[in-house]
């Protein structure tokens, strides 16, 4: 166990993981609490939220489940109830939850265009307006959304949607990060490249856009497109979170934080 966020209390939504392995949300929720934050995990998969409760205490930190859909109005502020019923206060909120549909504007149905909108964007409204008030009661807190390259740049896949609400996340969050600095709540991103985690092998479009269908040269291809040589790990997403998320970043709001193995420096 650390200490860089002792005394503090985080909300990572989207802390389940949707396979084996580590989500950006289940690392951060679990690096969180070794580094001493009391930490409330949610996911609209209970059974996942509870695995990663699980690996906490079992590693002696302190942590709760919540089920969710972070799209929905009414359960965001439950979560956001619960928390402060529970703990008292809210430090650290954390916006994990994203998915990704493949699809220009053409290829793209109207009804998966809503479904990302809302599971990527609303969701992130959703959390930061139930959150800043206990935040602005107890006097500041610490905001960060994940969002990634793709709100940037082209990443050479075809998803439209996922580039709309990711490039929309981080304005969202710049606007915010200015009308709350004045009363220290600070408000990040973290933009994430190509990572190694359950979400992208278990896209069946991703792997088909990459190398037909074969995710073990869909894996190799988006090695070698990174600067590095290899994808980063969920850990390197929550690692950069942690910095945002404790006082070493006091004097830090409205970045994007790029985590990403140089890619965007050289990605055509």
């Amino acid at each position: 166990m650390g200490g860089r966020l002792a005394g503090k209390t985080a909300i990572v939504m989207g802390a389940g993981s949707v396979g084996p392995g580590w989500g950006n949300g289940k690392a951060a929720a679990v690096l969180f609490a070794r580094e001493g934050a009391s930490v409330l995990c949610v996911d609209i998969d209970e059974a996942a939220a509870r695995q990663t409760v699980e690996l906490i205490r079992a590693e002696g930190g302190v942590a709760e489940a919540r089920q969710a859909d972070a799209s929905r109005s009414d359960q965001v502020k439950a979560v956001m109830e619960a928390c402060v019923a529970r703990f008292g206060r809210i430090d650290v909120l954390d916006n994990n939850v994203g998915v990704a549909e493949m699809g220009g504007v053409v290829e793209l149905s109207e009804e998966k265009w809503d479904r990302v909108f809302d599971i990527n964007l609303k969701s992130c409204y959703l959390a930061m307006k139930h959150a800043i008030p206990v935040m602005d009661r107890q006097g500041g807190g610490s905001i960060i959304n994940i969002s990634s390259i793709a709100s940037i740049r082209h990443t050479g896949v075809p998803y439209a949607s996922y580039y709309a609400t990711k490039a929309a996340m981080n304005h969202l969050t710049r606007a915010t990060a200015v009308e709350y600095a004045a009363r220290q709540i600070r408000v990040n991103a973290v933009l994430p490249g190509l990572m190694k985690t359950p979400m992208v092998e278990k896209s069946a479009e991703l792997a088909r856009s990459y190398a037909g269908g074969d995710v073990e040269a869909m894996w190799k291809a988006r090695d070698a497109q990174v600067p590095m040589g290899h994808m980063g790990d969920a850990f390197d997403v929550a690692h950069a979170a942690l910095f945002l998320a404790g006082d070493e970043s006091r004097y830090v709001t409205g970045i994007e934080l790029v985590v990403d193995g140089g890619i965007t420096l050289k990605m055509s």
